[in-house]
């Protein structure tokens, strides 16, 4: 092998290996950390310092690395729910985001309600410089939204107050015991007729990706697995009984985006 072949090949590893390392460093590594420590008692002592540290946020959040972060599939997870959005009548309705997430989610929902006739937005995260970094994306709206500092878990909301609801790769991220506490959450304040649009992580079909996504998860977002059984959000909608669901996965089953309607007038 030539020499600027393995000048090049170490390159790359090295951008690679430090890369993984950073990720590891602020995401489970962190909770590991907190673990030994004793510090997982507060409300959000799972949030990783990648979504709670401004300058990380600032730094992390950069739409090609999101993009990859997602295989390349961001666009179309993002399109699945806005494409939605476009096709429901919300005029004079209020729309709700459970969570912020970097990229340009948030921009384009609020976008998709808005022109479908929503009168207000409501963004809410535990954590308010997800908030802060948020609302930065969208002065424009400045007059349609309303940003809530609240937990997923127990929201705030009365109950049937919003007609549409969208979490955007939450739970994964979340503890075991309260994926199934934030759901019934999102549905407890759906209207009926209302709509959930949830994009998540899913079981990949193909046997590689499954192996290359088992490993992934295993590193860097233990939690995340046991949405492929357990935990799957589509079986944790069902059993709360009250929705029609369907279910559209993409990049060979890698990912999902599932629309849970509840049942009842519009």
């Amino acid at each position: 092998m030539s020499a600027w072949l393995m000048y090049l090949f170490f390159s790359v590893f090295f951008v690679l290996s430090a890369t993984a390392l950073f990720f590891f460093a602020l995401t489970r590594g962190t909770l590991l950390v907190r673990g030994a420590l004793g510090q997982l008692e507060h409300e959000a002592a799972h949030v990783y310092p990648l979504y709670s540290n401004m300058r990380l946020i600032r730094l992390v959040d950069f739409q090609p690395i999101i993009a990859a972060i997602l295989l390349f599939q961001y666009d179309r997870l993002v399109s699945a729910i806005t494409h939605g959005l476009k096709h429901m009548d919300l005029r004079g309705k209020k729309v709700l985001i459970t969570s912020c997430a970097f990229g340009n989610v948030i921009p384009r929902v609020v976008t998709a309600a808005v022109e479908s006739g929503a009168r207000r937005v409501l963004i809410a995260d535990i954590i308010k410089n997800e908030l802060t970094h948020a609302e930065s994306k969208l002065p424009q709206f400045a007059g349609k939204l309303e940003l809530l500092q609240e937990n997923a878990t127990a929201m705030k909301q009365a109950d049937g107050s919003v007609d549409a609801n969208v979490i955007f790769f939450l739970l994964h991220e979340l503890p075991h015991e309260l994926k199934g506490v934030a759901l019934k959450e999102a549905a407890r304040v759906l209207a009926p007729g209302g709509k959930l649009y949830l994009a998540e992580f899913h079981r990949p079909d193909l046997w590689v990706l499954r192996a290359l996504s088992w490993t992934y998860f295993k590193v860097f977002e233990p939690l995340g697995l046991a949405l492929w059984d357990s935990h799957d959000p589509l079986k944790q909608i069902e059993a709360m009984g009250g929705f029609t669901c369907e279910r559209r996965t993409v990049f060979f089953g890698n990912f999902q985006v599932l629309v849970a309607t509840k049942n009842g007038a519009a």
